[in-house]
C-alpha cells in the first residue's frame, strides 16, 4: 500500500512537470475535451468528479500561462522604447 501511495505520488510529479511546459492551445484543447467527456451521458458519479478535478486543474494551469504570458507584454513608450508591461 505504501508503495502504490510513492508511484502515484511519482507519476503525480512527473505529469506536473509535463503540464507546465504544455503550450496555452493544447490546454485548451484538452480542456475542452474535458468538458465535452462530462456532458456526456454515460458518466457516472466518481468518473464526473475525477473529471472535474482534472478540468480544474488544467483551468489553473492556463491560468498560470496566462499570467507568465501577461508579464512578459512590452509595451512601447513616447520615445519607441520596449518596456516590460
Amino acid at each position: 500500500m505504501e508503495e502504490e501511495k510513492k508511484q502515484s505520488a511519482m507519476e503525480e510529479e512527473k505529469q506536473s512537470a509535463l503540464e507546465e511546459e504544455t503550450p496555452l492551445e493544447t490546454l485548451f484543447q484538452n480542456l475542452e475535451e474535458v468538458i465535452g467527456r462530462m456532458e456526456g451521458e454515460q458518466v457516472n458519479l466518481e468518473e464526473s468528479f475525477r473529471l472535474y478535478q482534472k478540468g480544474m486543474a488544467l483551468l489553473q494551469q492556463c491560468n498560470t500561462t496566462i499570467d507568465a504570458v501577461e508579464k512578459k507584454v512590452l509595451l512601447l513608450d513616447e520615445k519607441g522604447n520596449l518596456q516590460e508591461f
